[in-house]
């Protein structure tokens, strides 16, 4: 199993099946590393190694990407990774046209929320490092995913709570070409708002 899986940040139990093997031997070995603790199963058919033998520790987006392969890392995640709300954020959200879930994993919690399919773009093949890449909202999507998510998510009551910083690394043009592609009055409004966020922040460092 190790020289088969050992470089893998995570593998796919399919993995191991493939090939001159018994499948029924291979899910018990499966089972009995998993119970002594040292594979950890993110969900059925996906496992990860655990320390010592974890060579590569894998990242979260990573193995968000993997739990449901037709989605994309976004909402507070990508906000949090792109620096633009100030809060540590303990769930990893990512969105898929295909039905919710939510898993609790030794690895985190990973979250899936529906959109509807005209909503699947702005994301893109991000460089996690180590050699891991996963597919995350730009900066932009993932402002608007929260905001089309959340009720009243276009209220500046809510926008306040959010905190947004670093607002320089937000594209104002990109912003409004996602929200009018939406067709969203919501998404819209949201990104009016925060380009003058965006403005006023600008203007306050220009003073300074």
């Amino acid at each position: 199993m190790l020289e088969t899986v050992g470089d893998e940040p995570i593998f796919e139990t399919s993995l191991l099946l493939a090939g001159d093997v018994d499948p029924a031997n291979m899910r018990r070995q499966l089972s009995r590393w998993t119970k002594a603790g040292r594979l950890y199963q993110l969900r059925r058919g996906l496992h990860a190694l655990a320390p010592p033998f974890q060579k590569v520790k894998p990242h979260p987006f990573l193995i968000a990407n993997r739990m449901v392969r037709a989605s994309y890392v976004s909402l507070q995640a990508a906000l949090a990774y792109y620096g633009l709300i100030p809060e540590y954020v303990p769930v990893v959200t990512s969105v898929t046209t295909v039905r919710p879930g939510r898993w609790e994993t030794p690895l985190g919690v990973y979250e899936f929320r529906h959109v509807k399919t005209g909503l699947l773009f702005g994301y893109q093949l991000t460089d996690l490092g180590g050699g891991q890449k996963a597919f995350v909202a730009t900066s932009e999507k993932a402002l608007l995913d929260l905001v089309y998510l959340q009720p009243g998510g276009d209220s500046p009551a809510y926008l306040g709570e959010l905190r947004l910083q670093n607002l320089d690394r937000l594209d104002p043009e990109e912003l409004r070409r996602q929200a009018d592609r939406t067709g969203s009055p919501k998404l819209r409004r949201a990104a009016e708002f925060v380009v003058e966020l965006r403005r006023t922040e600008t203007q306050k460092c220009e003073t300074l």
